[in-house]
């Protein structure tokens, strides 16, 4: 875990590991074409695909290693005192060409994204070719007003296994693609309970 401050709020980066990576593209590939689970009414996104994966399979396969990278986080921060952590809710997110995730922030304490499948090429831009920053399909973090020596947006291009966890009060926005394929990613919420 690598905790970052490239403004107020930290942001922290790992890895997830291959078993966390597999169980949950399993799940989302076995559960996908169900209308119960579709969550994407409930969400910010203009995204038609998006999973709410159950909390008994939360607990049973992804729990333990969200809160052990949870613990990291928070310790890189120097915050030992650290009572309970409840997931609170976890979802899969399917992005095609054209979809895309406004700015918008989360409930709970602590969020995380994490990237399970991205298109080849997904950040090229087919439409304008001379940008010195290519945008499409990444991630911006938002925070304050740009003023001198100090940035507002901090923006990811996703890797694939990458998770990152941020407060969730951290408004972020994800952008469309303009290539096939599919972009992947997990998102979850926890709420963070400390001792007195």
């Amino acid at each position: 875990m690598k905790n970052i401050k490239p403004f107020g709020p930290t942001i922290g980066k790992t890895k997830i590991s291959k078993i966390f990576f597999d169980k949950i593209n399993k799940e989302f590939d076995a559960k996908s074409m169900s209308k119960k689970i579709d969550y994407s009414g409930k969400l910010a996104s203009q995204i038609k695909k998006e999973l709410k994966i159950s909390n008994n399979f939360i607990k049973k396969n992804l729990e333990k290693e969200l809160k052990n990278n949870i613990k990291i986080f928070l310790s890189n921060e120097k915050i030992k005192n650290v009572k309970e952590i409840k997931i609170l809710n976890l979802w899969v997110v399917r992005q095609f060409k054209g979809e895309y995730n406004p700015i918008h922030y989360h409930e709970g304490d602590l969020s995380g994204v994490g990237y399970l499948k991205l298109p080849k090429g997904m950040t090229n831009n087919k439409l304008v070719k001379n940008k010195k920053f290519k945008t499409n399909g990444t991630l911006d973090f938002i925070n304050g007003q740009k003023g001198f020596l100090s940035k507002s947006i901090y923006n990811v291009v996703p890797k694939l296994k990458e998770l990152i966890i941020f407060p969730n009060y951290l408004m972020h926005t994800a952008y469309p693609f303009n290539i096939k394929g599919e972009r992947r990613s997990f998102s979850f919420n926890a709420k963070v309970v400390l001792k007195k």
